[in-house]
């Protein structure tokens, strides 16, 4: 491989030609390197006999002998990795680990890094620190240290967290290639004067549609579930909502938010020479093999259209209710509730919850070829086989309350409700489970006992509430702390003792295994240096029986009706989060932001 790195190489005496690692050849001066193969050996992790038969394999296919061993299964890359750390003295990394500012990313030409497999990861004074999947590479290194100037102190990472360091900070992402090559095509863009009179052609402009769909494409890579395209004085704002956290990604130039704007409602069928007024639409595409679903929202502003987009992987894989992050005893008083063959089990919380997810759940555990489901949703997030699934439009006439009647004389066993809205939904559901069938639904309110006190105040009689309700689940979505940068902290003993009275026998399980100590994150790249990564459900299930259906009936407070469910064996939501960050799962500071937690907990 020839690779000019600067002029007046060849008068220093450095070798024009570089070729591979396993070529035996040194640049003039220095000492012959060791082998891979023979520091594996001397390491004791390969057989000689197995270095033989990758030796020979090397010599048809021309590939890396590291490669070779790690594909033939002769050894795993990480105790390779290791092997070479204690062999050679040269310390090893994770990547994900370290957040890797831009400027030292591109110290080193792309396709430098990639074909030799290096990525420079902290530049301190005349020093960089440069990961390499082959530290034995002295060509390589001497290379970077031309190139750059710097002195190049090696460390060990693997090819995978190379690979994908490179196409994060090289790649397509909307924050780094894109944007800049987007900033240097804005001056094509049409004047604010005539983008009116040229909106079509602006639709179409090489700049606009390439950013419209890069945009998308990179939400759906990062797990956002939504995209924010804001219009600011100056610029247009990109922010991407990942684990119910906005997020900005990017911006672009003023003049480029028109363009971008209506490529995204041409996609969405909506009307571009309306300006004036919010529209809707949606947006059925397929991305790397996966189908997507996008409900795209527009808004006037004082700077221009604002867009929303909310992402749906309707194809995507439901998960069962053990993977919903439910404690065991919660799974099973779910599943003992699904065992009914008749009533209405609520799911309630604020918006973006995780209600839908739960209903899902549910829906998938009970899916056999004996009952027959239909569902009514607004809009149909994932698609269920073997489940009839009904879109409302209520442009067309067809509401919640309208599905219900029709399905209704379909015959079905069970009958999931995207949502309860009002009484005449209410009514209907409250029909169907006094008729023989189990319902499932979901509801806006604070916590399981409020959804009681909500039906009897949208009309419903308390004694068809207390007769029809078999089960409220109330429900939060907590960020998990990353596994990537995890790091235990202890505690001081008043507030592990605040924390160890409110779920003792949790508790008592984590003093045991890793002592008066709690979990965070440092931040990584991985997870965005957020030190969260990913959800999880904090929950309480009340199940509705005798003293709880009592106080219904007598239109008791809210509070009586939690205090009795708590008799009866019901975790608070905020006693649920507790456990959760006991066991290490989230923080108190993730905590105290998704629900009102006791003010004799400590720790925030």
């Amino acid at each position: 491989m020839i690779f000019e790195l600067i002029q007046g190489v060849n008068d220093m005496g450095k070798a024009s030609e570089i070729k591979e690692n396993t070529d035996c050849r040194v640049p003039l001066g220095m000492t012959p390197r060791r082998r891979l193969g023979e520091i594996l050996v001397d390491a004791g992790v390969l057989a000689e006999t197995d270095l033989k038969r990758a030796i020979l394999l090397q010599e048809q296919s021309g590939e890396r002998l590291g490669s070779i061993l790690v594909s033939q299964g002769l050894i795993n890359e990480d105790v390779m990795l290791s092997a070479l750390e204690t062999q050679l003295g040269i310390r090893k990394v994770h990547l994900a680990r370290y957040i890797i500012s831009p400027d030292v990313a591109q110290l080193v030409p792309e396709i430098f890094a990639r074909a030799n497999r290096v990525f420079p990861i902290e530049k301190t004074e005349d020093r960089l620190t440069l990961a390499m999947a082959d530290p034995l590479d002295v060509f390589a290194m001497d290379d970077v240290r031309i190139m750059t100037g710097l002195e190049v102190e090696p460390v060990i990472a693997s090819d995978i967290e190379i690979q994908a360091a490179i196409n994060e900070y090289f790649g397509t992402g909307p924050g780094t290639k894109l944007a800049r090559e987007v900033e240097a095509q804005a001056d094509e863009a049409v004047p604010e004067a005539e983008k009116e009179k040229h909106e079509d052609a602006q639709v179409l402009s090489q700049p606009a549609v390439r950013l419209a769909n890069a945009v998308i494409r990179e939400a759906v890579k990062a797990r956002a579930s939504d995209v924010h395209i804001e219009p600011q004085e100056k610029e247009v704002r990109v922010r991407y909502r990942i684990d119910g956290v906005l997020r900005e990604v990017m911006t672009f130039p003023l003049n480029l938010g028109p363009a971008v704007v209506s490529r995204i409602k041409v996609m969405a069928g909506m009307d571009i020479a309306e300006r004036r007024l919010p529209q809707d639409g949606r947006v059925e595409l397929r991305l790397d093999g996966e189908e997507i679903d996008l409900r795209v929202s527009t808004l006037p502003t004082i700077y221009g259209e604002k867009v929303e987009v909310r992402i749906l992987r309707s194809r995507g894989v439901v998960g069962n209710l053990e993977e919903l992050g439910f404690l065991d005893k919660d799974v099973d008083r779910l599943k003992n509730a699904l065992q009914n063959p008749n009533g209405i089990i609520l799911v309630t919380g604020p918006t973006g919850s995780g209600k839908t997810m739960t209903l899902y759940a549910a829906i998938q555990h009970l899916n056999t070829e004996e009952k027959s489901i239909v569902t009514i949703e607004d809009p149909v997030e994932f698609r269920i086989p073997g489940v009839s699934q009904v879109q409302t439009n209520p442009r067309a006439g067809l509401t919640f309350a309208q599905g219900l009647r029709a399905i209704l004389r379909q015959d079905p066993d069970i009958v999931m409700v995207g949502e309860v809205r009002d009484r005449e939904t209410a009514e209907i559901a409250v029909r169907f489970a006094m008729t023989g069938h189990l319902v499932l639904s979901t509801f806006h309110t604070i916590n399981a006992a409020g959804a009681l006190i909500r039906l009897t105040e949208m009309g419903i009689e308390p004694y068809l509430v207390a007769s029809s309700v078999t089960t409220v689940i109330a429900q939060r979505l907590v960020r998990k702390v990353c596994p990537y940068c995890v790091e235990t902290y202890e505690v001081d003993d008043a507030t592990w003792d605040a924390w160890f009275t409110l779920a003792p026998e949790i508790a008592r399980e984590v003093e045991a295994s890793r002592g008066r100590t709690f979990k965070r994150g440092r931040g990584c790249r991985q997870c965005r240096n957020t030190g969260f990564l990913g959800r999880t459900a904090i929950c309480e299930i009340m199940n509705i029986a005798g003293d709880i259906r009592s106080l219904v009936m007598e239109g008791a407070p809210a509070e009586a009706i939690e205090e009795a469910a708590v008799r009866g064996g019901m975790t608070k939501l905020a006693i649920d989060g507790v456990s959760k960050v006991l066991l290490g799962i989230t923080s108190p500071k993730e905590l105290g932001k998704v629900c009102a937690v006791p003010k004799v907990i400590g720790g925030f």
